[in-house]
């Protein structure tokens, strides 16, 4: 089982990941987008702590967004970004994979991508999970998908507690287009821990109502 996982999942290629950050934040991000707010609430960012970012998904945006609120300049670690399987086709899914980008079947995850998926939790890499599952462009009320809990809760049996950050990510724009502007805004972290005996329903509607309250801060920011 260990030998096919290396072989399914790559490590990040450390000069890919170098030229990636500086084409993607240092060019495309300050061309693309006029003003950039990210807003932290004294927010504190976990030192060795098992992370979990759960962000709302409204573009493709979303992704170069959190690198650059969440990335390796900030924290000294990559984002993990699961993704569905439609994501990795092709030269873009090259390239995913390369820098950190893994995809899973929503509808049936395998047993080696769950696993992927609890070790960077455990080696408390910053895996990035889309609650929604997928972009959810006008920020419909939808019922959450039920792999971050399932995780978190596998994560635990090897972690003495996992953090979870709810995220709001918002646009001037619905779509964003050339010269908007955007926001993001960190919730108030959910912890699992021994204390916490969640069900899934509970556990989800506790985190949309804290990643809701993130991105209407964000979306007053960028005058929605």
């Amino acid at each position: 089982m260990k030998s096919k996982t290396i072989n399914i999942f790559h490590e990040i290629n450390p000069f890919l990941g170098l030229i990636a950050m500086f084409i993607t934040q240092d060019i495309v991000m300050k061309i693309f987008f006029k003003e950039k707010k990210i807003i932290n609430n004294k927010f504190l960012i976990p030192n060795n702590s098992s992370v979990i970012l759960a962000p709302t998904h409204r573009s493709r945006w979303d992704g170069l967004i959190l690198t650059m609120a969440m990335g390796r300049r900030v924290t000294k670690k990559d984002c993990r970004f699961m993704v569905t399987k439609s994501e990795m086709i092709g030269i873009q899914g090259w390239f995913l994979k390369r820098l950190g980008c893994f995809s899973i079947n929503q509808l049936s995850p395998s047993l080696s991508v769950l696993r992927y998926a609890v070790d960077l939790i455990v080696k408390k890499r910053q895996l990035v999970v889309f609650p929604e599952g997928k972009i959810n462009k006008y920020g419909k009320k939808i019922v959450l998908k039920e792999g971050l809990f399932r995780l978190a809760k596998l994560a635990k049996k090897k972690a003495s507690f996992i953090t979870i950050i709810p995220i709001g990510i918002a646009y001037s724009e619905v779509s964003p287009k050339f010269r908007s502007d955007f926001s993001l805004c960190f919730g108030e972290p959910l912890i699992i821990s021994d204390n916490i005996n969640f069900s899934i329903n509970e556990f989800n509607k506790i985190l949309h109502e804290k990643m809701t309250t993130a991105e209407n801060e964000a979306l007053k920011i960028v005058g929605r």
